[in-house]
């Protein structure tokens, strides 16, 4: 079972406005992201290219550059920087698909089930390596700062997810504070090294940086409420996955908290102790729908979609920033 969470939009938003603008600068971190999976060994490339060239929208490295545009640099050293993000996102999602038993990434096999759990971990430290030694290249140690920091609070936000698995207890904002470390600190990190690689304002990385923040929680909480209410074709990955692995959700924690006695049982046997079925996932869909948990995670996400575009209120018009504006509302809307 399955429930479509709607959205109120006329005409899909999407991000084809910000991928013209920056085409020409993504071929070229897509040439040097190429460069740089290659090794003698054999297994590397395979591993990284599997994940690499399954289709994602490189969201993260757009936004790298986009956000050095708006602050008006002129240089080199963001499509280094750029090919650096998604080589960290990269491993985040190898590393996740292994702490989390996935079978499926981008509609693909994951990549632990065709060469296995340590061949996943050890291509996702190679990977972030990679991306270490582009940052040092590029020679801006306040961008160095910042993605390494992001590396540091991103395994941070990893670890408390894994102390939040199965706990129905997990508040509204102990969820927030995992999302915010595991998620939003991607975002914020690569929004926020344009402006620092361009040697911007204060009051200019920190608007870029809330931007990227509030994009990346809006971001996660779409996801949360499609891993229940969207299709496995469009998500790339099972509808309920988050459920059979017992993680404490957005949806989970509002219907849990709005439920009833015998409803927080429900949710207790069913990712507590970890024994759930196909009906128990209808169940939880049902309650989700209940207590409008999917709709009520959703105008969140419109909540701080709208704190990230407001970010940008610092800025001077341009086709830029309403391209930026624009991507806060495909990332809401989306449906895949």
């Amino acid at each position: 079972m399955a429930v479509v969470v709607p959205f109120e939009s006329h005409s899909p938003p999407s991000i084809e406005r910000l991928t013209s603008l920056v085409a020409a600068d993504m071929e070229r971190v897509n040439a040097t992201i190429l460069s740089r999976t290659g090794s003698e060994v054999t297994m590397i490339p395979e591993v990284a290219n599997h994940l690499i060239a399954s289709g994602g929208k490189r969201l993260r490295p757009m936004l790298t550059l986009a956000m050095s545009r708006l602050a008006g640099y002129r240089g080199e050293g963001h499509v280094k920087l750029a090919a650096a993000v998604e080589f960290m996102h990269t491993a985040t999602l190898l590393h996740d698909d292994v702490v989390d038993e996935s079978e499926m990434r981008r509609g693909k096999l994951a990549a632990r089930l065709l060469w296995g759990n340590e061949a996943s971990v050890l291509v996702g430290d190679f990977l972030l390596g990679q991306a270490f030694k582009m940052m040092v290249e590029v020679g801006s140690m306040r961008s160095l700062e910042i993605l390494s920091t992001a590396a540091a609070v991103i395994a941070e936000g990893e670890v408390m997810q894994l102390t939040a698995a199965k706990n129905t207890a997990t508040t509204e904002d102990e969820y927030l504070s995992v999302i915010r470390a595991k998620t939003a600190e991607l975002f914020a990190a690569a929004c926020e090294v344009g402006p620092a690689l361009n040697g911007g304002s204060k009051d200019e990385q920190s608007a870029c940086r809330s931007f990227g923040m509030n994009l990346g929680v809006a971001f996660q909480l779409v996801d949360d409420a499609l891993d229940y209410g969207g299709k496995a074709a469009k998500l790339g990955k099972n509808v309920g996955d988050d459920f059979r692995e017992g993680k404490i959700t957005l949806p989970v924690v509002l219907s849990f908290r709005r439920g009833s006695e015998s409803e927080r049982a429900f949710w207790r046997r069913a990712l507590e102790d970890g024994v759930s079925t196909d009906a128990d996932l209808e169940q939880a869909i049902a309650l989700m729908v209940r207590h409008r948990a999917l709709d009520d995670t959703i105008q969140r996400a419109r909540h701080y979609g709208a704190i990230a575009k407001d970010a940008l209120a610092l800025f001077p018009a341009s086709s830029m920033k309403e391209a930026l504006e624009e991507s806060v509302e495909f990332c809401i809307a989306r449906s895949n």
